[in-house]
């Protein structure tokens, strides 16, 4: 056996069974050794695509998958959807191929520092010593990346590791194990029960595990029996939400908003968050969102587990037998007329998918999209939490094989699309139900209201000529089929529902242009 099939076997003996693949020839020993049949390989035809699939695999699985990258410049090309599965605490082992160590001192095209470019994006990076150490790197690797919250791993495997023979024996290494979950002090907890109890406004922010599963439902219970709001971040990693499940607040986005919201608090409770901070600075707008004199308490950090603290939380209070208020189903028709967000917004909630998974990445057509979905049918939604755009279609295909019974409906503006579309190609291969819905407005669009956001008004020639994309516009229809997915383009609200209606309906990938 030679390092890669050792690394291989080690990866799926530990329960990682997907790679996201981008492969050069440091890494064909790797390559050939994924014909084993316990390891699922997926090729995706840019580094982006391959680590934001490994994030939204993640986020639905919550195990880490596998990528394989070519070299520093094949890291580099992924580092955005790294830094944005970072943000949404999604555990991933980066596998970085690298030139043999014999021939790293001719300092070949391709040499680079690796473990400088992923040191900062990751938590854990190793360089393997030998294809007798490498089994064991691996397993650490793996052990680092499952941990709680979920970290990035980077396995740096220089070439003569991989071709190289093994002669340990298998398992002459030492576990450490997964670090499990802290628990949450009963002092914090008291000390935030006392909060509530004590009737003077409070809301709790729930983050990471505690929008979705158990937690929510605690949660649930607390604020019911304490009268206390409870609600996210802006961006979330995931939240079960629709009908018949726990609602959240959302914090507004824009400064000015997010602070009238929080206004009227006098506690702010985090559950696996910070407190709320503006998403970029501006002039004369404040970076902290809350009112000098409100209270900020932790009731479980990020490495805590947050159902047992909102559990306690819900015992300190008495809210153990309370029932929940659960979301009631809002039909809201058949969309009609003109595109716009609200008729987007309506259509999406008619016709959302049961059990679907709604991935975000709309930026200003689908603001309106959270509040008026909030009581279509239970579906998960998944949103961008590092910022770096191009996350959404990669996710989107994550997501779709890590819950393949389901539909993934991914929103995303045409300016972001355009930066990890190779997506589309992998979700043809691979028969994935996914409905991408590119928002065609030929423009970044974020960028026209950020510009006066930074109180410049209304962009000028020169400004639009970097903002608009419409010299010459993308055929997005086109564009689908050519990597083998069914395309059509809607121009009303009646006929974007009726798109997707069939969409859901049909096996396999589809892509709807809105036309704006």
């Amino acid at each position: 056996m030679n390092g890669a099939e050792s690394l291989v076997n080690t990866l799926v003996d530990e329960g990682v069974d997907v790679c996201f693949a981008n492969p050069g020839t440091s890494e064909m020993h790797f390559l050939a050794a994924l014909e084993n049949p316990r390891m699922k390989s997926v090729l995706c035809l840019f580094e982006g695509v391959a680590t934001g699939a490994a994030d939204g695999w993640y986020r639905m699985r919550r195990t880490p998958a596998a990528t394989l990258l070519h070299l520093g410049p094949g890291l580099a090309n992924g580092l955005a959807n790294i830094h944005n599965a970072k943000r949404a605490s999604s555990g991933m082992v980066n596998i970085i191929g690298e030139h043999a160590n014999a021939h790293l001192k001719y300092d070949a095209p391709l040499a680079s520092d690796i473990e400088g470019l992923a040191r900062p994006l990751s938590h854990w990076v190793r360089r393997t010593a030998s294809s007798n150490t490498l089994a064991g790197d691996a397993v650490t690797a793996i052990e680092q990346a499952s941990a709680k919250p979920g970290k990035i791993s980077t396995l740096i495997l220089p070439g003569d590791t991989s071709w190289g023979e093994v002669t340990a024996p298998k398992g002459a290494f030492a576990r450490s194990g997964v670090p499990a979950p802290g628990v949450p002090g009963q002092g914090q907890i008291d000390r935030v029960a006392d909060v509530l109890r004590s009737g003077e406004p409070a809301f709790i922010i729930l983050a990471g595990s505690a929008t979705h599963g158990p937690a929510l439902e605690w949660a649930g219970r607390v604020a019911a029996k304490t009268g206390c709001r409870i609600g996210t971040q802006f961006f979330t990693a995931r939240i079960e939400r629709g009908a018949g499940r726990v609602p959240l607040e959302r914090l507004p986005y824009a400064v000015p908003q997010a602070v009238e919201f929080l206004r009227g608090f006098k506690h702010i409770i985090t559950v696996e968050t910070g407190e709320p901070v503006a998403f970029f600075s501006y002039p004369g707008k404040p970076s902290l969102l809350k009112q000098p004199d409100t209270q900020v308490h932790e009731l479980a950090a990020a490495d805590e587990d947050s159902v047992l603290a909102l559990e306690m939380l819900a015992d300190a209070v008495g809210a153990r037998a309370t029932s929940p208020v659960y979301q009631a189903f809002e039909d809201k028709g058949l969309p009609s007329g003109a595109l716009n967000p609200l008729s987007i917004a309506h259509a999406l909630a008619s016709a959302m998918p049961e059990h679907g998974i709604l991935v975000d990445e709309s930026l200003t057509t689908g603001r309106e999209t959270m509040g008026h979905t909030a009581g279509a049918v239970p579906h998960d939604t998944i949103q961008n939490m590092g910022g770096s755009i191009g996350y959404g279609t990669p996710v989107a295909t994550g997501a779709a094989l890590a819950c393949p019974d389901r539909r993934v409906v991914c929103m995303v503006g045409d300016g972001s699309a355009m930066y990890t579309i190779q997506s589309l190609w992998t979700q043809a291969r691979e028969g994935l139900n996914v409905t991408t819905i590119i928002f065609a407005n030929n423009s970044y669009q974020i960028l026209k209201a950020e510009y006066a956001n930074m109180g410049f008004g209304a962009p000028g020639p020169q400004a639009l000529a970097m903002i608009d994309i419409d010299k010459p516009s993308i055929d997005w229809v086109a564009m689908g089929k050519s990597m083998g997915v069914p395309a059509t383009s809607v121009a009303t609200a009646e006929d974007f529902y009726h798109a997707m209606m069939r969409c859901n309906a049909e096996p396999g990938p589809s892509l709807i242009e809105v036309r704006l």
